[in-house]
C-alpha cells in the first residue's frame, strides 16, 4: 500500500541526530531522514539547529521507498524551515553582531596604553 508520494507534505517525530542529517519517524512505520543538504540554503553548522528530539516537524517528501518503508525528506523553503533559518546565525552575521565590541574594546585598551 502506497501511503506516502513525493511531494506530499507530513509530519513526523525526530528521533535521531547525526552530523550529516535528522531522523524522523512516520504513520505506518516508516522512517525518514533529511539530509544536511535539505534542511537549509544557507551553511548548516548544526542539524540540531532545526530541531530538538521528539519534535513532531512538518517537512515534505523528496523520495519514497516503498518496500523499505523509506522516505527522503526536505524542509528547505518550508515555512517551518525559512522560520529555523531566520532564528540562526549564518555567514558573517555573527561577526557583524561581535566585530563593534571587539573594536571598541581595543580603542579602549589603546588609549589605556597611550596614557601610560
Amino acid at each position: 500500500m502506497n501511503c506516502y508520494k513525493k511531494g506530499d507534505i507530513v509530519k513526523g517525530v525526530i528521533t535521531g541526530f547525526e552530523k550529516y542529517g535528522i531522523f524522523l519517524a512516520f504513520e505506518n512505520d516508516y522512517v525518514g531522514l533529511i539530509h544536511i543538504s535539505e534542511l537549509s540554503d544557507h551553511y548548516v553548522k548544526s542539524v540540531t539547529e532545526y530541531g530538538d528530539l521528539g519534535d513532531t516537524i512538518p517537512c515534505v517528501i523528496v523520495e519514497v521507498d516503498d518496500n523499505l518503508k523509506k522516505l527522503k525528506c526536505s524542509i528547505k523553503n518550508t515555512a517551518y524551515g525559512l522560520k529555523r533559518d531566520s532564528l540562526i546565525d549564518h555567514g558573517f552575521a555573527p561577526l557583524k553582531k561581535q566585530l563593534p565590541i571587539w573594536m571598541d574594546e581595543k580603542i579602549k585598551e589603546y588609549n589605556i596604553e597611550k596614557k601610560a
